[in-house]
C-alpha cells in the first residue's frame, strides 16, 4: 500500500541528501525512546549523529507500552535492586527534563486475602522502594487501612480488602516523550529522519563503516557513511544482528504486553491501581483524560514484529482480571473503545518464563563493531543511552583521538518545557483553558494540548487563531495537524492520529469526527492525491475497526 502512496516533504528531502552526503560520528538505526535518547546524548556530547527509523518514530514498542515513568515495584521481589535503583531514580530526572509530559501519579496498590502482597512486606517493600529510588516529601509511601483505602477508591472489593500501600509514580504518552527527546536531539545538530529503512551495512577493512538505507516514501535507495553504527532497533535488534552475520551468543526473546480502553464512565475509578490477578500476576489501572485503560499481558511472541495485534484471548484475560478486582463494575467485551499490544525486546534466559526476565538493558558488540543494546525500560532510556554512548566515546578517544564530553542530559529539557516545575505546568492549562473557552473548549482540550506539547502550545495556537473553520475543534485540529507536519515529520494521517496524538488510543471518537476535514487538509494544502486520500481513509477504519472491535468472530 504505502508504495503508492506519495506525499512530499520538502524538509525530509533535504535530510535525505544531507544524510547522503555527508560522514557521520555515529548512525544510530532505531526511532524509538532508547534510539531518540542515543542521538539526544550523542549530539549533546558534540558527536555528529544520524537516527534512522524504518517506519514512524516510535511505532514500534514505544508507543505501546503502559506509559508509566515508573521504579518497577515488583523487580524488588526478584531481588533486582540495582534495577530499581536505576530506575526510581531516573523517574524524577525524566519529570524535570518534561514536567508537562510526566505527570505525578500516584499509585494504590490494594491489599487483598491470600494476595501477592502481605502489609508487612508492602510495608518494608515500599520503604525500600523509597529509599532506592531517593524519594522525598510528600511522595514517600504510606500504609493505609482498609477505610482509608476504600475512600480513596470506593470500587475495591470490600469483602477481602485488608488495606493498600500509597506510593508516588508518574504517567506520561510513550510516544510523545520519544518525540520531543528526538526534536530535542536537531537542536543538538543531529539528524533524523522516519520511513528510512536500513537494509544491509556498509564495510571498510571488515569493519562497519555505514549503512545502506531505503527511503520507503519516495522509494529510493542511498548510503550513510559513519564511523560507528548503534542499532536500537528494539525487538528488530537480532535481525539487523543476523544481516551483520553477528547473532550469536545472547539473543532476544520477545514477549507481547496487551492494554485494553475503556470509557471512564465504564471504569471510573479515581486514580491509578496497581492490582493483584488471579493468576498471581499484577496489573495496571489508569484514568487519563477521557478514558481508563487496564494492562498488561505479558506472553512469548513469535510471529510477525510488524503486526503485533491484540487478541480475543488477551482481551478476556484483562477483563476478567479487572473484574475481580472491582466487582461493580462487570465490564463486557462491547465496552471495549480501544486497545494496544506490543512487545518486549527482552534479552533471553534459559528456563525463565515470560514474566521472570530480567528487564535489564544489554550490549552487544560485533567483531565487526556493530554494536547492539536491547532490554531495558521506558524509564532507564536516558541511562541506557548513556552507557551506549559511553562506550563510542571511548571508541572515539582510542581510533580518533577524539576527546568525547560526558553525558550531560540530566540537564537538557526537552522540546515544550519551558516551566520551573509541575505547579507552573497546572497554572499554564488554566491560562490556555481561559483563552480557549470562549469558543467552547472544555477543560479537556487545555489539558490535552498542553500535556502533549506544553509551551508549544503557543504555535498551535497562534495558527489556531488564522482557522476560519464555524467548527472550532475542527479547526484547532487543523492548526494541530500544521504544526505537526511543520515540526515533527508527520508523513501520514496514521502518524498524526496514532502517535503524535494518541488519538486512537485516547480519544477515538474525535478521528471519526476530525478524519474526512483533516484528509482534505493533506489533499488542498499539503499536495497528497485523491486516490492516496481515499487509501488512508480505508487504513484509518481498518485501524480503528481492529483496535477496538472484539466480537467473538474474531477468535
Amino acid at each position: 500500500m504505502r508504495k503508492n502512496i506519495r506525499f512530499s516533504n520538502v524538509d525530509r528531502k533535504k535530510t535525505i541528501a544531507q544524510l547522503s552526503k555527508e560522514t557521520f560520528d555515529l548512525v544510530v538505526i532505531g526511532g524509538g525512546i532508547t534510539g531518540g535518547g542515543i542521538a539526544l546524548d550523542a549530539a549533546s556530547r558534540g558527536l555528529k549523529v544520524a537516527l534512522l527509523e524504518k517506519n514512524d518514530f516510535a511505532s514500534g514498542t514505544s508507543s505501546k507500552s503502559t506509559k508509566l515513568i515508573h521504579g518497577g515495584l515488583r523487580y524488588l521481589k526478584q531481588f533486582d535492586f540495582w534495577l530499581v535503583k536505576e530506575v526510581g531514580s531516573e523517574r524524577a530526572i525524566v519529570h524535570k527534563l518534561a514536567p508537562h509530559l510526566v505527570l505525578p501519579e500516584k499509585m494504590l496498590l490494594p491489599l487483598i486475602e491470600n494476595g501477592s502482597y502481605g502489609k508487612w512486606l508492602t510495608s518494608i517493600g515500599l520503604k525500600v522502594y523509597d529509599i532506592l529510588a531517593q524519594v522525598s516529601g510528600d511522595d514517600k509511601r504510606q500504609m493505609l487501612e482498609k477505610k482509608e483505602a476504600l475512600k480513596l477508591e470506593p470500587l475495591l472489593p470490600k469483602k477481602i480488602l485488608k488495606g493498600a500501600g500509597y506510593y508516588a509514580e508518574y504517567r506520561t504518552d510513550d510516544a510523545r516523550l520519544t518525540m520531543e527527546t528526538i526534536k530535542t536531539s536537531l537542536h543538538y545538530g543531529a539528524t533524523a529522519v522516519n520511513y528510512a529503512e536500513v537494509t544491509d551495512f556498509v564495510y571498510e577493512d571488515n569493519t562497519v563503516r555505514g549503512v545502506k538505507v531505503k527511503d520507503t516514501i519516495m522509494d529510493k535507495e542511498f548510503t550513510v557513511d559513519s564511523k560507528y553504527v548503534i542499532s536500537a532497533a528494539g525487538p528488530w535488534v537480532d535481525e539487523l544482528r543476523g544481516i551483520n552475520n553477528s547473532k550469536k551468543g545472547k539473543r532476544l526473546h520477545l514477549t507481547k504486553g496487551v492494554h485494553l480502553v475503556f470509557p471512564y464512565e465504564k471504569l471510573p475509578i479515581k486514580q491509578s491501581v496497581y492490582f493483584d490477578i488471579p493468576d498471581g500476576r499484577m496489573m495496571f489501572a489508569i484514568p487519563r483524560g477521557k478514558i481508563t485503560y487496564v494492562g498488561t499481558t505479558d506472553t512469548n511472541y513469535n510471529e510477525n514484529k510488524d503486526k503485533v495485534r491484540t487478541d480475543v484471548a488477551d482481551a478476556i484475560y484483562l477483563i476478567s482480571a479487572v473484574n475481580n478486582m472491582f466487582p461493580k463494575i462487570n465490564l463486557e467485551m462491547e465496552d471495549i473503545i480501544s486497545s494496544w499490544a506490543g512487545l518486549r525486546p527482552l534479552i533471553h534466559e534459559e528456563g525463565k518464563s515470560a514474566s521472570e526476565l530480567s528487564r535489564k538493558d544489554e550490549i552487544f558488540t560485533s567483531d565487526t563493531g556493530l554494536i547492539s543494546i536491547a532490554g531495558g525500560k521506558l524509564t532507564g532510556y536516558r541511562k541506557m543511552a548513556e552507557r551506549v554512548v559511553n562506550r563510542v566515546a571511548k571508541k572515539m578517544e582510542e581510533d580518533h583521538e577524539m576527546e568525547v564530553k560526558p553525558c550531560v542530559t540530566d540537564q537538557i529539557p526537552l522540546c515544550g518545557n519551558e516551566f520551573k516545575k509541575y505547579k507552573s505546568v497546572k497554572k499554564y492549562m488554566a491560562e490556555v483553558h481561559e483563552r480557549l473557552s470562549p469558543d467552547g473548549f472544555a477543560k479537556y482540550d487545555a489539558w490535552y494540548l498542553v500535556t502533549n506539547y506544553g509551551k508549544q502550545t503557543e504555535t498551535i495556537l497562534e495558527l489556531y487563531a488564522k482557522q476560519n473553520d464555524e467548527d472550532r475543534q475542527i479547526g484547532l485540529a487543523k492548526a494541530e495537524l500544521q504544526f505537526c507536519i511543520d515540526h515533527e515529520m508527520v508523513q501520514s494521517p496514521m502518524d498524526f492520529f496514532i502517535r503524535r496524538t494518541g488519538r486512537l488510543y485516547f480519544d477515538i471518537d474525535s478521528i471519526r469526527k476530525l478524519m474526512d476535514p483533516l484528509l482534505e487538509m493533506f489533499q488542498t494544502t499539503y499536495g497528497l492525491d485523491k486516490a492516496a486520500v481515499d487509501a488512508y481513509r480505508g487504513i484509518l477504519e481498518s485501524e480503528m475497526e481492529e483496535h477496538s472491535n472484539f466480537s467473538m468472530d474474531r477468535v
